[in-house]
């Protein structure tokens, strides 16, 4: 008898009428409204100015999108090329497959397309917006529970996931690899964050971090999994991808450090020169030349400043002629 497991959901599906809830769209689109939120948060505290985060997500999540998806067909074909299968699946994206390699490289196009549309830097930029990207892989990753998919090897384990039997699944009790990295990336987002405030990464630093520390995770909890899968050498092809990747990840935090230590001071020339012009008194409406304004107001001085001679020169006419007149009568008596 079990006395313990994690339940299954009956439906993936919640139907508001003539429109269907999915629980995987649903969760996608929640991780990303908190990576872009919190993304914006930390790019204000570097400098930036409220709304570019939200400007470039524009770019980079339907890049990512379409990036994770093409991951996903293109390493899992078989379950849309191959004989009985029906390529037309490889679109429903709502029943789940997101490759998360092809959604950070192909939105990561999708952000370089929106930072040189506003003159930011990419690697400031994703520093800013890492540990949101975590923290929706967090979110999302529920997902899979909705779809009742990507669970691990059978266990007994109090916290084991109930899986029901449907036409490509046996029912049991299998490892949640989907609550195991949930969890794992809550994890590293805290980790990034951490050590950006302790060691003020920058120049795409804290990135590196969060995809190093993420491929750690994802190669234990992709090893559980029990879902068909290319393998290589006895491991499956996401393993080595996560290898792969780590490495690249600590490269690149190694040489960025010794090329481009510390952090960005300006991560948005516009913000920094707005910043600037209050600083001087100057709105963003002020076109005046200050040598325009500078010339403006000598002239408008200089009219009384002419009646200020003449009544000076006046005043000193005055009192020679009135001590001439004096000295003359004097000479006089």
């Amino acid at each position: 008898m079990d006395l313990a497991y994690i339940p299954s959901p009956s439906t993936g599906v919640i139907n508001l009428g003539p429109i269907p809830l999915r629980g995987y769209a649903f969760c996608i689109i929640i991780g990303v409204f908190v990576a872009v939120w919190y993304g914006n948060k930390r790019w204000i505290a570097r400098g930036g100015t409220a709304g570019t985060v939200a400007d470039i997500a524009v770019w980079a999540v339907p890049f990512g999108l379409v990036g994770g998806r093409l991951y996903h067909v293109i390493t899992d074909y078989q379950l849309y090329f191959s004989e009985g299968e029906n390529w037309v699946d490889a679109f429903k994206i709502w029943e789940g497959g997101l490759g998360i390699w092809g959604a950070i490289a192909l939105g990561a196009v999708g952000a370089w397309i929106g930072c040189r549309r506003r003159g930011i830097p990419l690697p400031a930029y994703a520093d800013a917006i890492a540990p949101g990207i975590a923290f929706a892989q967090a979110i999302g990753r529920w997902g899979n529970w909705f779809n009742q998919e990507l669970y691990g090897k059978p266990t007994d384990l109090p916290w084991a996931l109930k899986i029901t039997e449907s036409a490509n699944r046996e029912a049991g009790l299998y490892h949640p690899t989907f609550l195991y990295e949930s969890l794992w990336c809550i994890g590293v987002a805290v980790l990034v964050i951490w050590a950006d405030r302790r060691f003020k990464l920058g120049h795409g630093r804290a990135f590196a971090l969060y995809v190093a520390a993420y491929c750690v995770g994802r190669s234990w909890t992709e090893y559980m999994r029990v879902d068909e899968a290319h393998h290589i050498l006895g491991l499956r092809l996401n393993v080595w991808t996560a290898i792969g990747v780590f490495v690249l990840a600590v490269v690149y935090m190694v040489i960025s450090a010794r090329i481009r230590p510390g952090r960005e001071e300006i991560v948005e020339p516009k913000a920094a020169k707005e910043a600037a012009d209050k600083a001087a008194g100057k709105t963003a409406d002020d076109d005046t030349d200050p040598e325009d304004a500078a010339e403006g107001a000598v002239t408008d001085t200089l009219p009384d400043t002419g009646k200020d001679a003449e009544s000076s020169e006046s005043s000193d006419g005055d009192v020679e002629h009135g001590a001439g007149n004096g000295a003359g009568s004097a000479a006089k008596s």
